[in-house]
């Protein structure tokens, strides 16, 4: 396909203006369809299944192609600053390597969320400075022992995963402390302390680690509506832990 062929089809669902997905910047959010992971308690399951799924016609009709999140952008670059590219997993989208170059030569900060699995997808845009982000954040999930079988994972590239978390953190953790983050969901059961005491061994003690509460609503895997997420005291107990380990950790 080419570029505008590329650009043409519906990618994902862009939210038009956000303050809260890329630190301290005004930005939109595009979250693009496809992803290599299939984590029991996601709540994005027709962005995740991707073009194998089939799409509601609700969906359908709040999708839009890169064109229109081009033309978006271009219609509020006097407002908004920066483009956040998420998921799903937005490396596996053709469109990703497009919407980048495009949007920042159009003067917009560029935000990539990961999940962490595909640095040799991640490596050629951050080599090629029209196509390199201002700030990466990658998701963990749990102890890199449970992926495959407690977060299924759609090929591995030939290698362990614990292989490709690490690859992508030294990736990421070239940049400066600020320009990049971890995101753990505090999922009772696939994160405790003994999880995020694995997970600490891999990330640098000067990154960001920031946590987010669990969503029992909608889950891919629907006994995961039934978990209770963990209380106030339980979420304060596991951020200790974490901080014990990477002081710049944080519930969001």
């Amino acid at each position: 396909m080419t570029e505008d062929q590329i650009l043409a089809v519906k990618c994902g669902v862009l939210v038009k203006t956000t303050l809260v997905d890329f630190p301290g910047t005004v930005a939109s959010t595009v979250f693009l369809r496809g992803c290599n992971l299939r984590c029991p308690y996601c709540y994005n399951t027709e962005l995740v299944l991707g073009p194998a799924f089939s799409i509601s016609k609700e969906a359908q009709t709040e999708f839009v192609s890169g064109v229109q999140v081009l033309e978006h952008l271009f219609k509020r670059k006097n407002v908004i600053s920066g483009l956040v590219i998420s998921g799903g997993e937005p490396l596996l989208n053709p469109v990703t390597p497009i919407l980048i170059k495009k949007a920042k030569a159009m003067g917009f900060k560029i935000k990539l969320d990961t999940n962490g699995t595909l640095p040799h997808l991640l490596a050629p845009l951050m080599a090629d400075e029209s196509t390199r982000p201002d700030f990466v954040a990658m998701d963990f999930k749990t102890s890199p022992e449970r992926y495959g079988k407690d977060i299924p994972l759609l090929g591995n590239n030939g290698k362990p995963v614990l292989q490709l978390l690490k690859e992508t953190i030294n990736l990421i953790s070239a940049y400066k402390s600020e320009h990049y983050e971890i995101r753990t969901v505090l999922v009772p059961g696939l994160v405790t302390k003994n999880e995020i005491r694995s997970m600490a061994e891999i990330i640098p003690q000067n990154a960001s680690w920031q946590f987010a509460q669990f969503r029992n609503e909608n889950c891919i895997d629907k006994s995961y509506n039934e978990i209770t997420p963990y209380t106030d005291s339980q979420l304060n107990e596991l951020i200790a832990c974490a901080k014990s380990f990477i002081p710049n950790s944080a519930l969001r």
